[in-house]
């Protein structure tokens, strides 16, 4: 069985559970009316599962490389690619002024969801492109907007992020890469930059480089750090590439997965680069990028779950041992948590670009606050998900799976990444319990109590249900409670656990959403059951290591770690 994009279930969710009506009926995303939606979500699953899926297995085995100084991508991506352009996907959430469709980021995040279990190292390259779209729009001169919008948005050319280096990763104030003034407006980029995801390939008349360089004056720290557009071949006045700029890849990575995605050590050598979003302002300008980058992540880790999901499915109705092996209790329970992983973790990040969308479109700081608090959690339940249903997916395989040419092992290679990349979700973990809390966790209350009243509107229908929902409500409420009394270390050493909770319950309240919907009896409400029955009860246990901070973790000494 190949892989079929789930536009079935993501129809469900955007008509019954996390719905588009609210964000189509703003004035700005008017357009996405159900018919759009409709045409969107079935000419999307067309492309994925007839050009995309495809690629998948040979992308893995014939993997970009490096030949003369040109990054050489996998069979049949450049046309897949061209394909995705000429389609108008990577503009679907752009902007009009510039080509882009004006679509919400709730029917873009479905269509990357797709793409993803379709193949996720082709998928990263769009995905890419349209953060450094976001950020250009939000941060960038007109005169830069005019040049590289449209070419970007079209498929013309392509766009990456270029944070890291070799002694700054998550500590981005300690790059060393530096922009020195030309005189004419424009700035000599010098310095390297690893984990490039796309930093070079041959499917492009160009590539545009975000890259975070720190200028003369800068200080140190983030504070002093300028973010500068960096094309591979510099545009003449039409925008045709002219020279080539002093930009080029030295090597790629070797990777456990996503081998098909060309992952760049790039050396800026006097390259010549345009300043975005002021001097001394390139976080704020990169940030934007990485938010958009943060959510599509988790909708990346959602993709690859589908995706091993589907095919652990096929292989169990296949398998004969004593009869099909789906018939066996223990691999029932393996792809029914399975499916209902995939479920909420779907549903959690659909929810997060409805509280983008909503903030958009109304200003309202009520739904820019629960964006702020979704994306990190959106981001490491979603990819947690993948991570955990791949690792599944193998194990149904059972030997066959751990043998490379089945293909589950490299859903479970591929989706390693994405708890790691856009911040790791530690770091998502730590900015929900510290940034997203300094309103005293008004937001946070505000979605638990939403998950509370979900539970008492299902209590007819789906009594014993909405009693466990309704009770994990309470604890994760009681639970964040206690975390806004922690000190800062405390509450780092309680994140993780706090985050996965917050997820947990969150899936809960979106299966009853479900069910209720389908209403009892369905195939939704039997889903659900398993969610909410064998599931639901682990935030019990995250929430008890969570309020244990970071006490026990530092009670052990550095040598106590040894063995």
């Amino acid at each position: 069985m190949s892989y079929r994009a789930a536009q079935s279930d993501i129809r469900f969710i955007l008509d019954h559970v996390v719905p588009l009506a609210p964000v189509a009926a703003t004035a700005r995303f008017a357009e996405a009316t159900p018919e759009t939606a409709g045409a969107v979500l079935a000419e999307a699953a067309r492309l994925c599962d007839e050009v995309i899926a495809p690629l998948n297995r040979g992308a893995d085995q014939t993997p970009a490389r490096l030949e003369n100084g040109v990054v050489r991508t996998s069979p049949g991506f450049a046309d897949a690619l061209r394909q995705w352009g000429e389609g108008g996907w990577i503009g679907l959430a752009a902007g009009r002024e510039h080509g882009g469709m004006g679509l919400p980021q709730l029917l873009n995040m479905a269509v990357q969801d797709m793409m993803a279990g379709a193949c996720l190292a082709l998928q990263l390259n769009p995905l890419l492109t349209q953060g450094q779209i976001e950020a250009l729009e939000t941060h960038a001169s007109d005169e830069l907007k005019a040049m590289y919008l449209p070419r970007l948005i079209s498929g013309e050319w392509s766009g990456t992020m270029c944070l890291t280096e070799p002694q700054a990763g998550s500590d981005v104030g300690a790059l060393r890469t530096r922009a020195e003034p030309l005189g004419d407006g424009t700035y000599a980029i010098t310095g390297q930059k690893i984990f490039i995801t796309w930093g070079d390939n041959d499917c492009f008349a160009n590539i545009s480089h975000a890259v975070l360089a720190r200028l003369p004056d800068g200080g140190p720290g983030t504070r002093g750090i300028s973010l500068f557009l960096v094309p591979k071949f510099l545009p003449d006045a039409d925008g045709r590439p002219g020279k080539p700029n002093g930009v080029k890849p030295v090597s790629l990575e070797h990777k456990l997965g996503i081998h098909g995605s060309p992952t760049c050590v790039m050396a800026y050598e006097g390259a010549k680069g345009w300043l975005v979003g002021g001097p001394h302002r390139g976080m704020a300008a990169m940030f934007t990028m990485m938010n958009n980058a943060r959510l599509a992540v988790g909708v990346q880790g959602v993709g690859m779950a589908e995706a091993a999901c589907q095919k652990a499915l096929a292989y169990a109705r296949e398998r004969e041992q004593m009869g099909p092996i789906i018939g066996h209790a223990d691999v029932r329970r393996m792809l029914a948590r399975m499916r209902a992983e995939v479920f909420a973790a779907r549903s959690v990040a659909l929810a997060c670009a409805q509280a983008l969308d909503m903030a958009r479109a109304t200003g309202a700081t009520d739904w820019q606050a629960r964006a702020a608090l979704l994306t990190p959690i959106a981001k490491g339940f979603g990819t947690d998900a993948g991570c955990a249903v791949a690792d599944i997916g193998v194990q149904v395989h059972g030997g066959m799976g751990f043998i490379e040419e089945t293909g589950a092992a490299q859903y479970l290679r591929d989706v390693r990444i994405t708890p790691i990349y856009e911040g790791t979700n530690g770091i998502q973990a730590m900015d929900l319990v510290g940034r997203k809390m300094m309103d005293g966790g008004e937001a946070a209350f505000r979605l638990i109590d939403e998950v509370g009243e979900g539970a008492e509107a299902a209590q007819a229908g789906f009594a014993d249900l909405s009693e466990r929902v309704r009770d994990a409500a309470r604890n994760l409420r009681g639970g964040t409670e206690a975390l806004l009394a922690q000190g800062t270390q405390d509450r780092n050493g309680a994140a993780v656990p706090y985050a996965r909770a917050f997820g947990r319950v969150l899936g809960a309240h979106f299966h009853l959403k479900a069910a209720l919907a389908a209403g009892a009896g369905s195939a939704r409400a039997r889903l659900a059951a398993v969610y909410v029955r064998r599931l639901l009860p682990e935030h019990q246990a995250h929430l008890a290591e969570a309020r244990d901070g970071a006490e026990t973790l530092y009670a052990l000494t550095d040598d106590e770690l040894a063995p």
